[in-house]
């Protein structure tokens, strides 16, 4: 799976050319959307109320629907007052609004100004954006859009804050009006880079509770929390089930890593603390008591989950006959009791377990005895946070991170990280996603800026995907550690300003990182050797990490040396990165570092699983060759994982064999090309590639198994096949008997693996 960057060099110079296009267009766009400062000019018009506070270094703005104005009218205004105090200009946008453009349109005029936009938050009924076309820019979605339509459009509201990405509408939703379709257009950016950050601030439905009033009771615990001074120095972080492998080195490397991002929170006073699944005893009541916790200033949930739940812990991790007997027996009826629900034969689905598993029948005998039954189900409610759990409690925790697939679905009536938000303890903020998220996230990326006052809005536009979102206040902020306001830094200072180049010089990790991350917007390519040698100097994780990934832009000389290194570097996640990016660039000069990681780095569950998964994509005689030179090696004689690996790829080896075969015969079932096509969107076999560009180039094949080719290899932005991909896309482009689609999917591919490209990021001081 290839990694999505999401910042692009030339931003700077893109800022600037928008803030300009944005100037020259805003009359004729303004009158059109009839725009009026501070008063009404009817009543479909809409209302912006200026700040009162004059010549702020940035300013705000509070979008709301018209009926929750009218009923929060009072709690907005003092909400507005409140960010003024903190010496942020508000402004109040109000309207009826019919559709998300208008929006938009407002917060780039605003954005435009002198006094910089900086962020907006989203109030009430927000008409909600459902992105297609823009999987690429998500961090792991890949949901069939061919076959699923607008059932798999991305809600997201980079659609109010990127203003480079160029999104055409579709249509509006026929029973969900809130709903908006759009596809990205061909030719648009192909990266996430919000010019603002945006949160939503939409009620969810708990029972018993009117939407207004959730909302009312919101924003006045915002107020009152803005008077308080609370320094970042509790945290509590947890790894779920079945997360990153539940690799025990990755756990205790992010707690390094941590430590070097955070270090205040290790001194006396001040608390970190460490959960995982693998431990004993009720982690649900206890992981529910930590977010009661009146100090607890930020949790992060890293685990799995769905709109309504997170999901905690398994089966008991045991080792004693007895309950390890029990896990079996409760895996067993759990099987059985599914069978009954779907009205499936049981007695035949207990041989079958029986002959497969070897178990004894009396172990399924009481599987559908009703007290058994109600005991199994209360174990696996025990196993899982729902909605009306949180809403039992008052969670604390002023600030939540929730690591995990659909807690932020706010695009449903009702949605997971809403309850923590909208209760009646005092979390403010949560980020969340509207789908499912890719394990391997960064979700600590420059996790540091917060204990210097950054606020989560200004801290999350380094964290958006597609589906990344901030649910509560974007501008809250915990009490800074020093006088240097950050903020104003973050929004008003380009990577040309001497200041950054001072922090790079500072001894903090993410000052340091978030320095790199401005320099590179500024100068792209020219910044390469900079990053290079941070890479290679830098003593804190979370700043080599930086260097690594906006070198990973790049995609030159430079990257490829640092990748090749990185596979051993001492930082868990960095090692775990890098393993699954060798296979994304699948060329023999990586092999040898590559089998070295997944066999060497044995103690790190989630690395090997990636190496593993990398050495697929290989070239699989060298990668055979290489693992039977470490069998020779007297330490690793008869090693039975060696001897697996080689077994999975000379299994890898046939099948790529066996699939290229298939995609080259006109003659084989559709539906196996056609699912032969798509796997290489999440199975990156390079050696396929030519037989996709065969089926993408012949116009006699199937219009939509062309199309779908043309999309998979699009997946391939580090693949040395990738000018051969570039070269098919010119060709259907130029191709005056190319469809519409088809020239647009390839332009889409084109312009997609053209961005990970040194070329794309010459300095923009030749302009």
């Amino acid at each position: 799976m290839a990694l999505i960057i999401k910042h692009g060099a030339y931003y700077e110079q893109h800022k600037k050319d928008n803030i300009m296009n944005i100037k020259k267009k805003s009359a004729l766009v303004l009158s059109a959307a009839t725009v009026m400062l501070g008063l009404y000019t009817g009543a479909a018009a809409q209302q912006i109320e200026k700040p009162l506070k004059k010549n702020t270094a940035t300013t705000f703005a509070i979008v709301v629907d018209q009926e929750t104005y009218n009923k929060a009218k009072q709690e907005i205004n003092a909400y507005k007052s409140a960010l003024e105090k903190q010496g942020l200009g508000t402004y109040i946008v109000s309207h009826q609004w019919t559709k998300p453009e208008e929006i938009k349109v407002v917060l780039q005029k605003l954005y435009s100004d002198k006094n910089r936009l900086e962020g907006a938050v989203l109030i009430g009924d927000i008409p909600i954006p459902m992105v297609m076309d823009a999987q690429r820019l998500t961090s792991a979605y890949k949901f069939d859009q061919a076959r699923f339509g607008f059932r798999a459009a991305v809600p997201s509201d980079r659609f109010y804050d990127d203003f480079n990405l160029k999104l055409n509408f579709i249509k509006q939703d026929s029973l969900k009006a809130g709903n908006f379709y759009y596809s990205l257009a061909p030719e648009s950016a192909p990266e996430i880079h919000p010019d603002i950050y945006t949160a939503r601030i939409k009620a969810p439905a708990i029972k018993g509770k009117d939407k207004y009033e959730l909302i009312r009771t919101y924003l006045s615990k915002v107020v009152a929390e803005k008077e308080q001074q609370n320094r970042l120095n509790h945290l509590m972080v947890y790894s779920g089930m079945g997360y990153a492998s539940e690799s025990q080195t990755a756990w205790a490397s992010e707690q390094v890593a941590l430590r070097e991002q955070l270090p205040q929170l290790f001194r006396a006073g001040s608390s970190a603390k460490f959960v995982n699944s693998r431990m004993q005893g009720d982690l649900k009541q206890r992981l529910l008591t930590e977010v009661q916790r009146e100090d607890l200033d930020l949790a992060i949930f890293h685990q799995h989950g769905e709109s309504d739940v997170q999901v905690i812990s398994g089966y008991p991790n045991v080792s004693f006959p007895q309950p390890s007997i029990e896990n079996v027996r409760r895996y067993l009826r759990n099987k059985i009791q599914a069978a009954n629900r779907k009205k499936q034969d049981v007695a035949e689905t207990k041989k079958r377990f029986q002959a497969t598993l070897g178990v004894p029948m009396a172990w399924m005998d009481d599987a559908l005895t009703d007290s058994v039954v109600l005991a199994d189900s209360l174990f696996e409610a025990n196993g899982n946070i729902m909605m009306e759990d949180v809403d039992k409690i008052r969670s604390n925790v002023r600030m939540l991170i929730l690591d995990n697939c659909y807690n932020g679905s706010f695009h449903k009536d009702d949605y997971m990280s809403g309850h923590y938000v909208f209760g009646s303890g005092k979390t403010i903020v949560a980020m969340a996603n509207s789908i499912n998220v890719l394990q391997d996230v960064w979700t600590t990326e420059l996790i540091g800026l917060l204990q210097h006052g950054v606020r989560a809005g200004n801290w999350f536009k380094e964290q958006a995907y597609l589906e990344t979102h901030l649910i509560g206040d974007p501008t809250f902020a915990f009490t800074a550690e020093g006088n240097t306001d950050y903020n104003e830094l973050i929004v008003n200072k380009d990577g040309s300003d001497p200041v950054w180049k001072q922090l790079l010089k500072t001894g903090d990790a993410d000052l340091q990182a978030l320095a790199l991350t401005k320099i590179f917007y500024a100068q792209g390519a020219a910044s390469s050797s900079l990053l290079k040698d941070v890479y290679y100097s830098a003593a804190d994780a979370s700043t080599r990490m930086q260097a690594w990934k906006l070198l990973s832009t790049l995609n030159n000389a430079d990257f490829k040396a640092v990748l090749k290194d990185a596979l051993t570097d001492p930082y868990e996640y960095l090692r775990r990165r890098s393993a699954n990016m060798a296979g994304d660039f699948g060329t023999d000069d990586l092999v040898p570092a590559l089998v070295a990681s997944g066999i060497e780095d044995w103690a790190s569950k989630r690395v090997a699983y990636n190496s593993g998964n990398s050495m697929s994509f290989m070239n699989a005689d060298l990668v055979i060759a290489q693992l039977q030179e470490y069998l020779k090696k007297p330490e690793f004689a008869g090693n039975t994982d060696i001897q697996r690996l080689i077994k999975r790829q000379e299994g890898t080896r046939e099948k790529v064999l066996k699939e290229g075969k298939v995609m080259e015969d006109k003659k084989a079932v559709a539906k196996e090309r056609a699912f032969d096509v798509n796997m290489l969107r999440t199975y990156t076999y390079h050696e396929l590639v030519p037989q996709a560009i065969a089926i993408a180039a012949d116009a006699a094949e199937d219009h939509k198994l062309r199309l779908a080719a043309v999309e998979a290899l699009g997946w391939f932005p580090y693949s040395y096949q990738k000018d051969k991909i570039v070269a098919l896309c010119d060709q259907l482009i130029a191709d005056k008997n190319s469809t519409a689609q088809l020239r647009e999917e390839a332009m889409r591919t084109k312009t997609y693996l053209l961005h990970f490209s040194a070329e794309k990021y010459q300095t923009v001081a030749k302009k």
